[in-house]
């Protein structure tokens, strides 16, 4: 490879999967994958060594730090990789809060090997690449932004469908009871919804949560 090839990072919990990735690529001009990480904290570590330009992450691993809080944790860092999402989750749920954490790009992993390699070389040079799905959704939400959930109701909505109480939902968002019955009334309103059951189902429908 050459000097002005783009480095790559892969990080994904799945050792096929991250074969799978550095098959496609290396095939590439200009692309060279120069280390994989098979945990999100392992990403973070091997991205901050200085030498990779751009991080293709995972949203969900095993156990411990989510990609998300990897890609905010990368990305705050000076100088740091571009940090493109490649994954199977395109709800709200899963979009807003890595593209809040400082991604560049959203892949679905059902993307074509071509579409892969543009975005690599897309993020590399500063520029956003987004799936179409999730760019789609992206500009509902910035046309109708009354509607929109904010990620702390998508986040408080998420939880619900999990079967969550109001107190265990507070509990984990770190938030007071009261302040979760205000998450939802927002929701029901923004849903035009009246009850816990029929907000999840709207938001389902939506692709705002995944269940």
């Amino acid at each position: 490879m050459t000097d002005s090839a783009v480095r790559l990072l892969l990080a994904d919990d799945h050792p096929v999967v991250r074969a799978g990735l550095r098959a496609v690529l290396e095939t590439e001009p200009g692309i060279e994958v120069v280390a994989e990480a098979a945990t999100a904290e392992a990403a973070v570590a091997r991205a901050a060594e200085g030498d990779v330009d751009v991080v293709l992450m995972d949203l969900r691993f095993g156990k411990g730090m989510n990609g998300a809080e990897a890609t905010a944790a990368i990305t705050a860092r000076p100088s740091a990789p571009r940090v493109v999402i490649v994954t199977t989750y395109d709800t709200d749920a899963d979009t807003l809060p890595a593209i809040e954490a400082g991604a560049t790009g959203y892949l679905l992993k059902d993307a074509p090997p071509e579409d892969l390699a543009a975005a690599v070389r897309t993020a590399a040079a500063g520029r956003t690449a987004l799936a179409p799905a999730v760019a789609d959704r992206l500009m509902n939400r910035l046309r109708t932004p009354g509607t929109a959930l904010t990620r702390r109701e998508t986040e408080v909505l998420a939880l619900v469908a999990e079967g969550l109480s109001n107190q265990a939902v507070g509990a984990r968002l770190h938030l007071t009871e009261g302040t979760v019955k205000s998450h939802l009334a927002r929701v029901y309103a923004k849903l035009g919804v009246e009850s816990r059951t029929a907000a999840v189902a709207a938001a389902t429908g939506l692709g705002l949560i995944r269940r």
